[in-house]
């Protein structure tokens, strides 16, 4: 047979398979369509030895597809603002204390590549105390810290002095520490998250113990959620992945890593030459994903909270680049229509 008839029919084959698997997400839905995939692939591996080519970097899942995602629930124009103000004033308030004593540093990229995702959490996720006292509790990426600091100003949590002692805390009229602990700032930080690492590990072992409360009635279930914002850098660190298994383990569902991928750490870009989501992937951060054949199959599960997301990284390109070149702006500050929400 012809070369060019035998392409020709595989890809008529090809196509029949498609338009089949098509049939089967249309009636059965996505988890028919995978647990399909999966007797195909166990068929073709028992009776011909077939064997799919390994890969451990996987393709990133969204929670929602876009075709099922809800209006955005407020402004988004409102919101992008408010995530400006905040993210100029983080830039101001650490170059401004760079300029009136050196070596302060005050880590710049962190925030000014997190801002958007800090914005959303506030604006839409994080819930604070309600009245049956059960919360989310956050562990903030210690880098992000003048991105905390800038929006508890718009928010009149923080008065312009503190804002202008970064770093400096004896001045005068007192200060902002250089990282989030409860112990140089009683009324603002909860958890202590520098060095990097330790707030990954403490937000594993504090959902297990939630857990462990509400599985023995000690606590009751009301949906509570531990959150870690995270750098990629940071996911390096052997406290951030020496106990990540063990929330894939205790199938910890209220535990919620958000890792900013913006490719820089300390000492140069991070390591590694492919996606940079895949390592939790490896290291076994993965979650059920139904039953088959008696066993729990799981699968790797990445989140990106994005639809438009080369827009937003060409953006912040831009956004980094103009404040980079303007740092000795002044602070400003949100009045009226525009102060920041509290949740």
């Amino acid at each position: 047979m012809p070369e060019t008839q035998t392409d020709g029919l595989e890809v008529l084959e090809t196509r029949e398979w498609l338009d089949s698997l098509d049939y089967v997400l249309y009636k059965g839905g996505p988890d028919r369509a995978g647990r399909l995939l999966q007797q195909l692939s166990l068929h073709a591996r028992r009776e011909a030895g077939v064997n799919l080519p390994f890969t451990a970097t996987t393709p990133y899942q969204n929670t929602i597809p876009s075709r099922q995602q809800a209006p955005f629930p407020g402004s988004q124009e409102m919101e992008r603002r408010i995530k400006s103000l905040v993210r100029w004033n983080a830039l101001a308030m650490v170059v401004k204390a760079n300029k009136m004593q050196d070596g302060i540093g005050g880590h710049i990229s962190t925030f000014a590549s997190s801002a958007t995702l800090c914005e959303v959490a506030f604006n839409h996720f994080l819930r604070a105390k309600t009245e049956s006292g059960d919360r989310d509790i956050v562990y903030f990426q210690g880098h992000a810290a003048p991105g905390m600091y800038a929006r508890a100003y718009l928010e009149g949590r923080i008065p312009r002095q503190k804002l202008e002692n970064f770093r400096r805390e004896l001045r005068p009229g007192g200060g902002l520490s250089s990282y989030p602990h409860p112990w140089l700032m009683l009324d603002f930080w909860e958890f202590p998250t520098v060095s990097m690492g330790l707030g990954p590990i403490q937000a594993i072992y504090q959902a297990r113990f939630i857990k462990y409360l509400e599985n023995r009635g000690l606590k009751q279930a009301t949906g509570g959620k531990v959150w870690a914002f995270l750098g990629d850098g940071e996911m390096d660190e052997p406290e951030s992945l020496g106990s990540i298994t063990l929330a894939s383990r205790e199938r910890l569902d209220n535990l919620i890593f958000v890792v900013n991928c913006n490719l820089q750490r300390l000492d140069g870009p991070v390591r590694g030459n492919g996606k940079r989501l895949g390592q939790p992937h490896r290291t076994g951060s993965r979650r059920p994903a139904g039953q088959a054949h008696g066993r729990n199959h799981r699968r790797p599960v990445s989140e990106i909270f994005c639809r438009e997301w080369s827009v937003f990284s060409a953006e912040l390109l831009r956004n980094r680049s103009a404040t980079a070149q303007n740092g000795g702006a002044s602070l400003g500050r949100a009045t009226g229509a525009h102060a920041a929400r509290r949740t």
